[in-house]
């Protein structure tokens, strides 16, 4: 049936219409992914180790995220051009502190980690962030203590692979809690486990366990310090780390005991990975 011509107007107006608003869509979606990425879990992960090293070596795989950090630090006039090198370290934590701080954060908000609000802030205009991770809401373990979503999933697949429950002597979110922790449970991820009733062998697969899901996890004996047999867990990569606790599991991808001496490693040889990585494995 041949339109008349005025309806036949109408009709070519109503196809062009859809079509001049999607030219501008594909647009504004090339622009976005013109944008450059910044990979959240390894930025995070090269803020715990690079301030422990004892050299420049970059954190594998991290260098091209950091620099767009860096660079979009050193444009809010927080950390100089010589500090943009793709390295993690004291200086641009110190930095990135400041930038949290600039948006009103305090506390463990401020604690020089990035986060995924203050990242992707920072990113606006500049670059987009993947494999954003966060520590989860806090909730209270069976035990009675506190710690988050992400740590209590963590322990939980723990208590899987080794087949016994684990029962927790101190939670995280402890500031002053302990003396001997030495600020390490003052923010999330941290746990000291009860290894009342273990064997040596059991301490030792507990620990192994504990490190295959993403704790940087040790048996600690008398000998070591003022405190009992039990073993310490920092849960890798949790945003909420303290200052203690970052340096703790930054020693830990280093080889180090995660005690003031730094002495070497203690611990079961596993494959060191983060609670994200384990699951993807």
């Amino acid at each position: 049936m041949k339109l008349p011509s005025y309806a036949a107007a109408l009709l070519a107006a109503a196809l062009l219409t859809p079509l001049a608003g999607a030219s501008g869509a594909p647009a504004r979606a090339a622009d976005a992914k013109a944008l450059p990425s910044v990979d959240m879990e390894a930025t995070v992960k090269a803020a715990q180790i690079d301030p422990r090293r004892a050299d420049d070596t970059l954190t594998p795989g991290a260098k091209a995220s950091v620099l767009l950090v860096e660079r979009a630090l050193r444009d809010r006039n927080l950390l100089d051009d010589r500090w943009v090198d793709g390295y993690f370290g004291t200086t641009t934590i110190a930095a990135y502190a400041e930038y949290q701080r600039s948006l009103g954060y305090s506390g463990l908000d401020a604690n020089g980690l990035p986060g995924r609000t203050s990242l992707t802030k920072l990113g606006a205009g500049r670059f987009t962030v993947t494999r954003a991770i966060g520590p989860g809401a806090r909730v209270t373990a069976g035990d009675g203590a506190v710690i988050n979503t992400r740590t209590r999933d963590m322990l939980a697949e723990a208590e899987r692979l080794l087949g016994r429950r684990l029962v927790l002597e101190q939670g995280s979110y402890n500031p002053g809690g302990d003396p001997t922790s030495a600020g390490t449970h003052d923010g999330g991820g941290v746990v000291d486990i009860s290894v009342e009733g273990m064997s040596s062998a059991t301490r030792t697969a507990a620990a192994r366990a504990l490190r295959r899901v993403g704790f940087a996890a040790w048996v600690r004996s008398p000998a070591q310090g003022d405190w009992p047999w039990h073993i310490h867990a920092a849960a890798i990569s949790d945003t909420d780390l303290s200052t203690q606790a970052q340096h703790q599991t930054g020693d830990y991808y280093l080889g180090l005991n995660g005690l003031a001496d730094r002495k070497p490693d203690d611990g079961p040889k596993v494959a060191i990975r983060t609670w994200e990585e384990y699951q993807r494995r």
